[in-house]
């Protein structure tokens, strides 16, 4: 296994430096090779990733028989534990950080007894807070119910956005106050403005929009913060495959795209305030061959970009040139 890491990790060098399609142009990223220390500490199918800026921690979530579901490592690469207790199948993953803390949430598609919910724990895996009812799918909003939640985002507010769900009965996006009520939501299964096929991540700019990867629909939608209000999608660079995931650059200058079916990392021009427009992508990633690429996360500090791929069962850290 550690000789298929390092087989594929002189791939992604080689294909990185001789197979650019922007032979001209100036690239934006590097991979660290040194990045983890130990990838021995990968033992299942890593689906998701995030990075904690503040503590400079690295949480990677894992899938598979008697393997730690979380994994957690310092920014510099070293593992530092693992925990595992009531996550069953880890989907997405994201450290909301406060004056008082930190916590990470899961988004959990399980099944069985844990599933089809979305919870938060503290950084040493102590179960915090359940949202949706364990072990049942549904679309109800009292009581909370989701059928495989994809992903969430929490803002500094402690408002929730959660897209729900990763192929169940539900399509759509959830907004929640901080103490987990509705306060709005929109989407239902379909193509037309404002519906869903595979809603797979979300997140949220700093301009009061929230950008969500429509996965089955090829494109991105984006909606107004305060309303939910429908502020336009995108949808010329996702002919090729379908976004997977979604995450603004340090700066908020750039989206990052993964697509996992071609194994490209996509870099997006964000538009500033105002209208969205059409997508403009600036550069991508060409990430070797099986890599499958399914979410990312950025340090919002050093502007690294973290890969969880599904298919070569590793994160990678790209950092920025």
């Amino acid at each position: 296994e550690f000789d298929h890491y390092i087989f594929i990790l002189y791939f992604q060098v080689l294909k990185a430096e001789y197979f650019s399609p922007w032979r001209g142009e100036q690239q934006m990223y590097k991979l660290d090779i040194g990045w983890p220390k130990t990838p021995e500490h990968f033992t299942g199918q890593t689906f998701c990733v995030a990075v904690d800026s503040l503590h400079g921690l690295v949480y990677v979530g894992q899938r598979g028989d008697n393997v730690p579901k979380v994994l957690v490592f310092s920014e510099e690469g070293y593992f530092l534990y693992a925990w595992n207790d009531t996550v069953e199948m880890p989907h997405g993953i994201f450290v909301w950080n406060t004056a008082t803390g930190s916590s990470v949430w899961i988004t959990d598609v399980g099944t069985g007894k844990y599933g089809h919910t979305v919870k938060q724990y503290s950084p040493l895996g102590k179960l915090m807070q359940v949202l949706g009812t364990p072990g049942n799918a549904g679309s109800s909003l009292i009581p909370l119910q989701f059928d495989q939640p994809a992903e969430i985002f929490v803002d500094e507010t402690g408002e929730i956005y959660v897209v729900d769900g990763d192929g169940g009965m539900n399509n759509r996006l959830l907004k929640l106050s901080d103490d987990y009520k509705e306060i709005w939501l929109t989407g239902t299964n379909g193509s037309g403005i404002g519906q869903f096929k595979i809603p797979h991540s979300v997140t949220v700019d700093a301009f009061g929009r929230v950008w969500v990867a429509d996965r089955g629909n090829k494109r991105i939608q984006v909606f107004d913060k305060v309303t939910g209000e429908w502020l336009g999608s995108w949808s010329g660079c996702f002919s090729e495959d379908g976004p997977y995931s979604v995450r603004f650059t340090a700066d908020y200058k750039y989206l990052i795209v993964a697509q996992l079916n071609i194994n490209r990392l996509a870099i997006l021009a964000a538009p500033p305030v105002g209208s969205i427009g059409d997508c403009a992508m600036v550069h991508s990633v060409q990430l070797a061959d099986e890599t499958k690429p399914h979410l990312v996360d950025v340090d919002m500090r050093s502007g690294a970009v973290y890969v969880a791929e599904i298919g070569a069962q590793q994160v990678q850290k790209y950092v920025p040139l």
